[in-house]
């Protein structure tokens, strides 16, 4: 198993621990951790080493390269899909506190001010993708709160989740819509003018997903008409948001700069993953975070 554009040596021990060898040179490896961002970089390396069969992937979103056409390629692809889904998910609930409690405006004051605030405590909440691992795990961290939780998805798997399609007559009765779903073709500007209207007044909207899946000009026009009550972004498009966006300032938009899972959250979790595809794979078994490359995900 070959690590690249580099190989720390936290990545090497996870080979290692997973029962496998790591192997410094790709072109004699059956397997890679792939740890880069440019898919042109990936697209060298894979067409000098035919003897990859399993590439993992750091990320949990495909996008990227579901675009770039690799993840048809033959081989088997592994995405961090629900590794990441613990902090991810904290920083999500971090977003949602912050706005029923009106902090982006408390943040800023200088003076006493007026009393405004809502209580999560018996809130309906939407989750948007809610059957990944995000979503499984912030619904575990909602419960406390007695909040009831509606699931909307590409595939429903019980009569209690909804489609996509249901967002118009489902986003009427939130108080919170978080968007955790993957971005595929489906999903990009899923959130248009129309189903961000759809929300009513005193609702929030949070992303921890990915930037495209909301129009972020109909998200500016919704805020600027006061059809929604705010909004939470650790992802925008595009991104990263240019200083002078009309998002940047607002008392109701509480802006994080993909910090839901820094680079140090990241790396143990991506090793723990990667240790136990590599345990999966000597065992013969199947590994985790398969990419379907028709569902782009």
């Amino acid at each position: 198993m070959a690590v690249a554009p580099t190989a720390p040596d936290v990545f090497v021990r996870a080979i290692e621990d997973g029962g496998g060898r790591y192997e410094p040179d790709p072109a004699r490896a059956r397997g890679l951790q792939w740890l880069g961002k440019n898919p042109a970089e990936l697209r060298r390396l894979l067409a000098e080493c035919p003897g990859i069969e399993w590439v993992q992937l750091s990320g949990a979103g495909v996008d990227t390269w579901a675009a770039d056409g690799f993840l048809s390629d033959g081989r088997t692809w592994t995405s961090a899909k629900g590794a990441y889904s613990e902090p991810v998910a904290e920083h999500a609930l971090a977003l949602v506190l912050a706005l029923l409690r009106s902090l982006p405006t408390r943040v800023r004051a200088t003076s006493w001010g007026a009393q405004a605030a809502c209580t999560l405590y018996d809130a309906h909440v939407v989750v948007v993708g809610g059957s990944g691992g995000i979503g499984r795990e912030l619904t575990r961290l909602l419960q406390p709160f007695r909040a009831r939780i509606s699931i909307a998805r590409r595939t429903p798997k019980t009569e209690d989740e909804h489609r996509f399609d249901d967002l118009p007559t489902l986003l009427p009765l939130a108080d919170v819509v978080v968007i955790a779903c993957a971005l595929t073709p489906q999903t990009r500007n899923l959130f248009d003018e129309a189903i961000l209207r759809a929300m009513p007044e005193h609702a929030i909207l949070v992303n921890i997903a990915r930037g495209p899946v909301v129009d972020t000009d109909a998200l500016v026009r919704v805020l600027d008409s006061g059809l929604i009550a705010g909004a939470g972004l650790d992802v925008t498009d595009p991104e990263p948001l240019p200083d002078g966006h009309p998002l940047w300032g607002r008392t109701d938009c509480l802006i994080t700069p993909h910090t839901a899972d820094t680079p140090e959250m990241i790396r143990p979790l991506l090793a723990g993953r990667l240790r136990e595809n590599v345990a999966r794979m000597v065992r013969g078994e199947p590994l985790t975070g398969v990419v379907d490359p028709d569902a782009g995900y």
